[in-house]
């Protein structure tokens, strides 16, 4: 019935945990597959789960890919290894995936571990192409009802195998960070739809591997979030992201002179905003040498929607840079 991939770098006590919360879902026909990206073969098989493990890291999307490669299940889940599933999680998921043949993501109610809020309900965009947790630091008991989003976070999702079939696996070049937003955004582009399931509950240690605001995090989400925008925004949009980006930059500034949101949190790690300016450009390099393979699988997308239903779409499910700052 479901394939869960669940990739793995630190292979730790945490993964153990997220094993035996799979052992204990309600759902019949699972099959579980963790990607080892250790490179040190940390992790054998036991209980349900099944492991293919890598000589290096081979990046967050490719080790899904690789999971989905070998399954055959009508759906498919992807699973951070610092989280905790409730046992009704994956049943939850496929109840909400099979009220209608055109919904092609479920997003769970994913919580913070040892805290009673949020992590995520789906997930928010700004239209500098900056992704974000819908519901981040909130109650769940506010995002109690079932209803539409843009898209879900990759921590707890679940996949229809026919949509992933047609709009193709996460983009392997992205490696860490915003995989998720660019396959949903492919995914909105080709008429697919996504529902937030509220009973599908998975706990979640944030930042578990990368850290909360460190600078590798720093570098891939910049740089992947302006790869999101080359490969899925409409022209006016695309043109107008540098803007976008710029009143992000300044409320990340003013944020930070008072000690507050991801900049201050960069600090607080021990970065100068020197650094992460630094961070910035080199995601701009980056972008530069990316830019005509970018390009080339742009062109490459299916599109069932016109520039301005997705356009509407995105706006619809936006996310100011003031909030992108402060989160």
């Amino acid at each position: 019935m479901v394939t869960v991939a669940i990739p793995t770098l630190a292979a730790d006590e945490a993964l153990a945990q997220c094993l035996a919360s799979l052992e204990r879902q309600t759902l019949p026909g699972i099959e579980v597959i963790v990607v080892d990206n250790s490179g040190r073969r940390a992790v054998k098989p036991q209980g349900r789960a099944r492991v293919i493990a890598n000589e290096l890291n081979v990046g967050f999307g490719a080790a899904v890919n690789q999971a989905f490669r070998q399954s055959s299940a009508p759906f498919f889940a992807v699973l951070n290894d610092d989280t905790i599933a409730h046992p009704e999680w994956l049943a939850a998921l496929v109840r909400a995936m099979k009220t209608s043949p055109d919904i092609g993501m479920c997003a769970s109610q994913v919580r913070l571990a040892g805290d009673s809020a949020l992590d995520s309900a789906g997930m928010l965009l700004c239209l500098d192409g900056s992704s974000k947790q819908r519901g981040h630091l909130e109650l769940p008991a506010s995002y109690s009802c079932s209803e539409e989003v843009l898209l879900p976070s990759c921590s707890a999702a679940l996949y229809r195998r026919a949509m992933l079939e047609e709009i193709g696996l996460f983009d392997e070049s992205f490696f860490l960070y915003c995989e998720d937003t660019d396959l949903g955004l492919r995914a909105r582009w080709s008429g697919w739809k996504c529902l937030y399931v509220p009973d599908a509950v998975v706990e979640h240690r944030y930042s578990h591997s990368a850290g909360k605001a460190s600078a590798l995090k720093a570098f891939y989400v910049e740089r992947n979030r302006l790869f999101v925008v080359v490969k899925n925004f409409p022209l006016p949009d695309l043109l107008l992201a540098p803007a976008r980006s710029l009143a992000r930059y300044f409320w990340h500034f003013v944020l930070a002179m008072r000690g507050r949101g991801k900049a201050a949190e960069f600090q607080t790690e021990g970065n100068g905003m020197v650094h992460l300016g630094l961070y910035v450009l080199r995601a701009h390099w980056a972008l530069a040498a990316s830019f005509p393979a970018l390009w080339k699988r742009r062109r490459s997308i299916k599109r069932r929607l016109t520039s301005r239903q997705f356009r509407q779409l995105i706006r619809r499910f936006g996310i100011g840079p003031r909030q992108v700052a402060a989160l």
